[in-house]
């Protein structure tokens, strides 16, 4: 009994030990939608500013880039790639 005991306890705390933490989700673009003069309701789900207008644009609401977006860590392509052209019409 206290061997198959041992065991649950064992199974228990190495499936809780291996659950990954709940982070809050983090887009650049948020549609804002209006509902007369009660306000209304916001989605900041959107990656892309053509996104958030393909979701926006039937409903008369708008997008806004996120106040709260903060991009991950390390490089980002787009950077990259802006820094390079620019490295080589200097060097040129």
């Amino acid at each position: 009994m206290r061997l198959s005991l041992f065991y649950l306890s064992a199974i228990c705390l190495s499936i809780v030990g291996s659950a990954q933490r709940a982070e809050a989700q983090n887009y650049p673009w948020c549609a804002y939608y209006s509902s007369g003069d009660d306000g209304g309701g916001t989605n900041c789900g959107f990656i892309t500013f053509e996104q958030c207008m393909a979701t926006a644009r039937g409903l008369g609401s708008n997008c806004q880039p996120n106040t709260q977006f903060v991009p991950p860590p390390g490089p980002h392509p787009a950077i990259r790639v802006a820094l390079s052209t620019l490295s080589a019409r200097l060097a040129n």
